[in-house]
């Protein structure tokens, strides 16, 4: 068992194999450790995120490494079975791999159950052991598309895409059956632990596969709203996040600068968990229909306030401003950061999907971006809590002339680089692209970062602040909407007190990278561990 850094709150811990993982998966949820809030089990790893002011580092790695490991409980036994239309643009080279015909493929395949051992990539997307027990690499160029329904192989593992997505799988065949469904009471078709059974289908329709139904959308609201005139290049809803999906392969997402979000509800007397609008790069335009009491935080950006009589006003930020029935309210570019929040008394009228309303932009889950004509219902609150007024940014906000320093934790995979990326990491400026998003900060530096280990990275999971480097070796910073499993190796990850801040960089900024300490693997006290050993019957 190994113990690697990961973040200032999380941890990487490596086993033998599938079956270790799995057994200490299962002892955890047995008998949870006070302070630990999400695990994400992978390959040959979990991924543990804690509470520092609950449980201390070291006595969780203790903790940890004396748990058994030489029994597996037993898990959920449902046995789902998925027909699979065998005409996959890979099945011909995964037979030459395998030194077999497509026909034998095909009998193994659908031969024997498989198991889902956990999920990730994408929600509903299950990663599958047993069955065949095929052994395929990845292609060596990832596909920009592959459909939705694509069953598909990697390593020893198969796998069905629930939607459609880059991916580097070998595609053997297509199914019918809908991965993932919000409609559903269970959204995700495969869970951890279920047994999975392939069979043939034959032939594809001469028709193609069905066309699933979409999610109707919600009723307008009848009363309080605000009326969306424009919704700037991005606006959507954001929370803390969804916690506790990460078995159907779900990531929290939530708001890029949590501080920002917290001051904003705070200013208008809500709870600092309550939903605001997050606003890229301003653009922002809409009419208030009732009155209320809103606030805007975050980015530096200009507000305008048009009465229904013409007359205007420009509110600062981080302050409560009302608004009379008919107010139309303008955002402008921001002078400095990226991101704006809007918060609203009494809160938005949207019904939550997974127990948020946070919009997660990589697995499309929870309400989705605003559009011009879109009414925002809100709760209309008289009375309660009281505003604030002393609500101040937390840190200086970046502009795109800036170079930002970033404190980062070494590891989890630094050590499958050379001593010279490890170097250039943070003697390098790196410049932000036009191509980063809520997924993740795509960076570019001068000299691309070398790794040393070049062998293929088992699926484990990623955290956010994580620096993912891929084959072209200019990293990624992953943020709120990053996938939960990925397979390049993490260099070092952004140090949890600065992740609001790498929220609010813009494209063309640069960010030097700090590291607050060299990488160091983790070890459990042995004394104590040897002192137990002896206690034991």
């Amino acid at each position: 068992m190994r113990f690697l850094p990961a973040n200032l709150d999380t941890l990487l811990v490596e086993l033998q194999d599938l079956d270790e993982t799995l057994a200490l998966f299962a002892a955890l949820q047995a008998e949870p450790i006070a302070g630990v809030e999400e695990i994400v089990p992978a390959a040959r790893t979990l991924l543990i995120q804690y509470r520092p002011s609950a449980v201390d580092r070291q006595a969780l790695i203790e903790d940890l490494a004396r748990r058994d490991l030489s029994q597996r409980s037993a898990r959920e036994s449902r046995r789902v079975e998925i027909p699979v239309h065998y005409n996959g643009e890979d099945l011909d080279e995964v037979a030459s791999l395998l030194g077999i015909s497509r026909e034998e493929v095909v009998r193994r395949h659908t031969g024997a159950d498989y198991e889902v051992a956990f999920c990730g990539f994408a929600p509903g997307f299950g990663y599958l052991t047993g069955g065949a027990d095929f052994q395929v690499p990845r292609r060596q160029t990832p596909r920009t598309r592959i459909p939705a329904g694509a069953v598909a192989l990697a390593g020893n593992f198969s796998g069905i895409y629930p939607k459609a997505s880059p991916g580097g799988w070998q595609i053997i065949g297509v199914t019918p059956l809908q991965m993932w469904n919000l409609g559903r009471d269970e959204p995700a078709l495969l869970r951890p632990g279920y047994k999975v059974r392939f069979q043939d289908a034959g032939p594809l329709p001469t028709g193609g596969l069905p066309v699933h139904e979409q999610t109707t959308a919600s009723e307008p609201p009848a009363g309080a709203h605000l009326e969306i005139l424009s919704p700037g290049l991005q606006t959507v809803l954001q929370d803390l996040g969804r916690a506790g999906h990460t078995d159907q392969g779900v990531s929290m997402s939530g708001a890029l600068d949590r501080g920002a979000l917290r001051a904003a509800n705070r200013a208008v007397g809500n709870d600092s968990a309550l939903a605001c609008l997050e606003v890229v790069l301003g653009g922002l335009s809409f009419v208030c229909h009732s009155r209320t009491i809103i606030a805007v935080t975050g980015a530096q950006t200009p507000v305008t306030v048009t009465t229904a009589s013409g007359l205007q006003w420009q509110p600062g930020n981080y302050q409560p401003i009302e608004l009379d029935d008919g107010d139309r309210v303008s955002f402008g570019a921001p002078q400095a950061g990226l991101r704006s929040y809007l918060a609203i008394r009494g809160g938005f009228q949207v019904a939550p999907v997974l127990g948020s309303l946070s919009y997660d932009s990589l697995a499309q889950v929870g309400p989705p971006p605003l559009k011009a004509g879109d009414r925002l219902g809100f709760n209309e609150i008289s009375a309660g809590t009281s505003v604030s007024i002393a609500e101040d940014p937390a840190f200086e906000l970046p502009t795109a002339k800036d170079v930002i320093t970033l404190d980062v934790v070494m590891g989890p995979r630094s050590d499958w680089f050379t001593r010279a990326a490890i170097e250039r990491l943070s003697s390098q400026l790196w410049r932000v692209t036009p191509q980063s998003n809520r997924v993740g900060i795509r960076l570019e530096g001068e000299v691309p970062l070398e790794r040393c280990n070049h062998d293929e990275l088992p699926s484990e999971g990623t955290s956010l602040g994580a620096i993912q480097v891929p084959a072209s070796g200019q990293p990624v910073l992953f943020l709120a909407d990053h996938p939960l499993t990925g397979g390049y190796p993490v260099i070092a990850a952004v140090a949890s007190h600065h992740l609001d801040l790498a929220g609010q960089i813009p494209v063309n900024a640069q960010i030097r990278f700090n590291p607050i300490e060299a990488f160091v693997e983790l070890e459990p006290d042995a004394s104590l561990l040897t002192a137990d050993a002896k206690n034991q019957p």
